[in-house]
């Protein structure tokens, strides 16, 4: 059997719910995994893709885990301005084995001061963000410095999560999971960069976050300052 493992998720309005629910999937079949959904209440917290998902526990439920982990989204920008919520990030960080993040979650754990010195993933659109926060904008899809892990945008979270397993439970495990959610991407298109994407599709992309948040890069950095960065 082997090592019991708690992992938590932090969960917040307007998460990419792929962020989250596509490394739930893969880190629940780690083996002897106690799994929570963590948000300021028990009350059910909508997502990106417009449905909700419930909590299991609220912060004060849950003050200490093995294993943390932050997903992004839209939502991010109002979580870096809630105390509770950094608050809560550094009280479980500072016993957990792994501190995590996928895609701009990363940019939630630097605003709670998780990232100073650290390299980091993060979205494509927001990576260069992370510098603000003392943290060192990686390109990879999943990035390892020391206990700190993170993904990339959005889908990197499956392989920030098979990554991941391989480094708890063993490549031969990790390998055994990607096997039973077959896992073997062949996309339809070769766009999921903005190397390969074209400027037009990424200048659709950018416009599309400017409608949805308005200023957020000016938001994100003005967080920053405000919290002493």
């Amino acid at each position: 059997m082997p090592e019991p493992l708690h992992i938590a998720f932090l969960l917040f309005p307007d998460v990419t719910q792929l962020d989250l629910t596509g490394p739930v999937q893969v880190l629940s079949r780690m083996g002897n995994v106690t799994l929570d959904l963590v948000a300021k209440t028990r009350d059910p917290v909508r997502t990106d893709a417009l449905f909700d998902l419930h909590p299991t526990a609220t912060f004060a439920e849950v003050p200490r885990a093995d294993l943390l982990c932050v997903p992004g989204g839209f939502g991010t920008v109002a979580a870096m301005e809630d105390a509770d919520t950094l608050d809560w990030l550094r009280q479980v960080a500072a016993e957990a084995t792994w501190v995590t993040s996928v895609c701009t979650g990363s940019l939630l754990l630097g605003a709670a001061g998780l990232l100073r010195g650290y390299r980091s993933a993060c979205h494509w659109g927001s990576r260069e963000q992370l510098a603000w926060f003392g943290a060192e904008p990686a390109p990879e899809r999943v990035v390892f410095d020391r206990n700190r892990v993170s993904g990339g945008g959005v889908t990197a979270g499956i392989d920030f999560a098979l990554a991941l397993t391989a480094a708890i439970r063993g490549e031969a495990h990790a390998r055994f999971v990607q096997l039973s959610l077959e896992y073997d991407p062949a996309p339809p298109f070769d766009a999921g960069s903005p190397e390969r994407a074209g400027a037009e599709t990424v200048a659709r992309y950018r416009a599309m976050v400017e409608k949805f948040a308005p200023g957020r890069a000016e938001t994100v950095k003005g967080i920053a300052e405000r919290l002493g960065f």
